[in-house]
């Protein structure tokens, strides 16, 4: 097994070896092992300083340089499989599903061959193409009526799963790309002129009926968002109980299909591991200097923690949230994405990422107001304008109307009983707490 790794990049329709990632440290440690990365010469002399879609990372803008890091970088923990995607590939190597840490260098060698957004290891790409994996398609019903069997029944039918499975999360997932044909296909067997929609289809989880509930709400709280002037990319479509989740880290157009550099916000923040409870302000900080618009993508990250509040939804760990880096020069946060009333999970799961100071779940938001702004004025070499405080004041009050409407109207707009009865009064909390930003 080699103790290195090398990059590929997809730009103008073809991958291109663009650096490597060398392990310091022994494979046995998994992602804490130490290691180095750096870019090819030529590529590093062609985008010198560039931290769009042609970096690994906004963290890594291109450069000669050699990065040392104590661990792998962040940007190689997005790709590696986890949850289901991890169960899917250990069962394909033949090693015990217990397997920890000590697993995820081999993993991400075969794991990391057909990842969200425009980069994958060469490696796993590699020995993904050596599994033979007939090209076989599925109605949209097919796939619903199998719902989380599905994956047990094309692994039946000879069908290689693991290459269409690397999403990160708990819940089982598949990467399944609608052709011109109109079928579904594993979306690493689909040749991309044939494209033309991309999806990760969620199934539900086992029989909790909790589970199943917040399966349900997904699409329904995709609305909400874009009622409440959320970035949204399409709309989620439910089907039994598999969702059908429009990706919108592939663009397709007449010239093929496009694909745009995402990174998680622990990526940006240079956090490794998993379960990261990361500073809210800290975020705040890293968009104002990183993104290309950071007053339009702090009002949305101030928006959706409000919102997260409002409607329940707790997880919001440094996974949920992640940048997208096109190939124009554009960072911002990517469209919402995993938003549902997690309050539901039997699990019990907690708000990780909090704002500094007291917040216990109702943040002031003036004082947050005042916190983010102080923390993004420009230091010494910084190029960002200071934030205006009072357009995300402004912008923070216009969602309290559609706030109070969902708070009466919530059942009329797909919201179970239940839920909105359970929610109701945060909601209307929330809406207060939002009238009263100044």
């Amino acid at each position: 097994m080699p103790d290195f790794c090398t990059i590929q990049l997809f730009a103008q329709g073809v991958w291109k070896d663009v650096g490597a990632v060398s392990l310091a440290g022994a494979a046995s440690k998994g992602w804490r092992a130490s290691t180095h990365a750096g870019y090819d010469t030529a590529w590093a002399v062609e985008h010198i300083d560039a931290r769009d879609a042609r970096a690994f990372s906004s963290q890594f803008p291109v450069g000669v340089a050699d990065f040392q890091n104590p661990h792998w970088p962040v940007f190689l923990i997005d790709m590696l499989p986890q949850g289901f995607g991890r169960e899917e590939l250990l069962k394909q190597l033949k090693l015990p599903e217990t397997a920890e840490e000590s697993a995820d260098w081999r993993l991400l060698l075969a794991g990391a061959g057909n990842p969200i957004g425009n980069l994958r290891v060469k490696e796993a790409a590699e020995w993904l193409a050596q599994k033979e994996s007939a090209l076989r398609g599925f109605g949209d019903d097919e796939v619903a009526a199998r719902e989380e069997d599905f994956s047990e029944f094309l692994a039946s039918q000879g069908l290689f799963v693991a290459g269409s499975s690397g999403v990160q999360g708990e819940w089982p997932k598949l990467l399944l790309t609608r052709a011109d044909d109109g079928l579904l296909y594993l979306d690493h067997t689909l040749p991309d002129h044939r494209a033309r929609v991309h999806y990760i289809v969620k199934f539900g989880r086992g029989r909790n009926p909790r589970l199943a509930q917040i399966l349900r709400h997904e699409s329904v709280y995709m609305d909400l968002a874009l009622r409440l002037g959320l970035r949204v990319h399409a709309p989620l479509s439910l089907r039994d109980r598999a969702l059908f989740i429009p990706r919108f880290d592939r663009r397709i157009s007449q010239g093929g299909v496009e694909r745009l550099g995402q990174e998680s916000i622990a990526a940006m923040t240079g956090t490794a591991g998993f379960g990261i409870a990361l500073s809210h302000d800290e975020v705040c900080r890293r968009l104002v200097r990183i993104c290309t618009d950071p007053q339009t993508e702090v009002l949305e990250y101030l928006r959706r923690d409000a919102v997260n509040l409002a409607l329940g939804n707790k997880d919001n760990h440094a996974r949920n949230t992640a940048l997208q880096r096109d190939f124009n020069g554009r960072i911002g946060l990517t469209p919402l994405f995993d938003f549902a009333p997690m309050y539901l999970h039997p699990d019990g799961i907690a708000r990780r990422s909090r704002w500094d100071g007291n917040d216990d779940g109702r943040p002031d938001w003036t004082r947050v107001l005042d916190s983010v702004c102080a923390g993004a004025m420009p230091q010494n070499g910084d190029r960002h304008e200071a934030l205006d405080r009072q357009s995300l004041a402004n912008g923070l009050r216009a969602m309290a109307p559609m706030l109070w409407e969902i708070a009466q109207r919530g059942e009329a707009m797909g919201m179970e009983a239940d839920v909105h009865a359970h929610l109701r009064k945060s909601i209307e909390d929330q809406a207060r707490q939002l009238e009263a930003v100044r």
